[in-house]
């Protein structure tokens, strides 16, 4: 699989990702090849580009639930870019708590763990699809947490617009997405409060809503005292959800940090972020479960054969050169071998090895 940027794609090239409109219908299932009228819709979607099979490339496989994932992801950017639009414009959104509904029926109430995938961001998306992972993320963590269906729903409106004082910044702030410096970070803060400001209840944004927009832009952007009411549950959900998409999101010009290091810089700063919230958060998603390909200390290539509920760093993993198994759990293995990173395909998917764990569950 390789990514083709939109002017480089020629006629008869294969999909490796799925392609939906804004109402979520399947327009080029993966496998299609481009034709010349596929080429110009996909320049006026404006997407930077598409993830290409090479020629003799299988179709790499997909669960029904990652298919379900992406296009309501697709689905929920086009609406969330509406809502935003009329909120700056001083109108109000109109669709915006059937969204939040949305996401928290498909997400605030599972009981099963999912594979969080991420997308290529650009300039001119990555402020809706950020936001609307974080609203993915804090509807995962607060079915964890047990939030009532109130304060499920303020936070997931919440995540929808805490960053929406970004969409008016000047464009050289922008294209730094969230690398800003000194400066930068003076620009920002005076364009959150703006976009705070916008937050009014003329235009029916409840004020609990905006309490929680606040405390987060305080914990990020002020003097790095605690305020009492950030120690509300729904502010660090929302904070643990900001930080783990903008570590992991994906952009052209930046590698993006693995789930394993987020999830690591999470654990280790625990007057940041609060433990039973990070902990709900793995608890949510898919990072080191039976199957993912991982790689070791010793530069040795593995595989997930256990997965570790206690500790999620240390599973039991089977090495494929040596075909030994590392017991992570053990204290004695721990000291000698870790986990340095997973291995991830060209899309940022967490390469999993299902036929490889299959044989090996069958000889035990």
């Amino acid at each position: 699989m390789i990514f083709v940027r939109a002017e480089d794609l020629k006629y008869g090239m294969r999909l490796a990702k799925p392609i939906y409109n804004k109402s979520g219908v399947l327009l080029y299932e993966r496998n299609t090849r481009l034709t010349l009228q596929g080429i110009e819709s996909v320049k006026n979607f404006g997407l930077l580009g598409l993830y290409i099979l090479e020629p003799a490339e299988p179709v790499p496989p997909m669960s029904e639930e990652d298919l379900d994932f992406e296009r309501f992801q697709t689905m929920a950017v086009f609406s969330i870019r509406e809502e935003m639009d009329s909120i700056i414009a001083g109108r109000e959104p109109t669709n915006l708590k059937r969204l939040a509904n949305a996401i928290i029926t498909n997400y605030g109430r599972l009981d099963h763990k999912i594979a969080f995938t991420q997308s290529l961001r650009s300039t001119t998306d990555y402020v809706y699809k950020h936001v609307i992972n974080t609203a993915i993320l804090s509807a995962l963590i607060s079915a964890q947490c047990k939030l009532t269906q109130t304060e499920q729903s303020e936070l997931v409106l919440a995540a929808l617009l805490h960053d929406i004082g970004k969409m008016m910044l000047p464009n050289k702030v922008k294209e730094k997405f969230d690398d800003y410096d000194t400066n930068d970070l003076v620009i920002v803060k005076k364009f959150q409060n703006d976009g705070l400001g916008l937050l009014r209840p003329e235009i029916g944004i409840e004020t609990g809503v905006r309490r929680l927009v606040a405390q987060l832009h305080k914990m990020e952007y002020g003097d790095g005292r605690e305020a009492p009411e950030q120690k509300m549950k729904g502010s660090k959900i929302l904070k643990v959800a900001n930080f783990f998409d903008t570590m992991t999101c994906m952009k052209l010009s930046v590698e993006p940090t693995s789930e394993i290091a987020a999830v690591k810089h999470l654990l280790v700063n625990k007057d940041e972020f609060d433990e039973e919230i990070v902990a709900a958060l793995i608890k949510s998603i898919k990072i080191l479960t039976p199957g993912v390909c991982i790689e070791l200390t010793n530069r040795e290539k593995g595989l997930v054969i256990s997965e570790n509920k206690d500790n999620i760093l240390r599973p039991i993993v089977l090495g494929f050169s040596s075909n030994k198994i590392y017991d992570l759990s053990n204290n004695g293995v721990y000291r000698k071998y870790q986990i340095v990173d997973i291995m991830k395909t060209m899309d940022n998917r967490i390469k999993v090895d299902k036929e490889r764990l299959e044989e090996y569950m069958n000889k035990r």
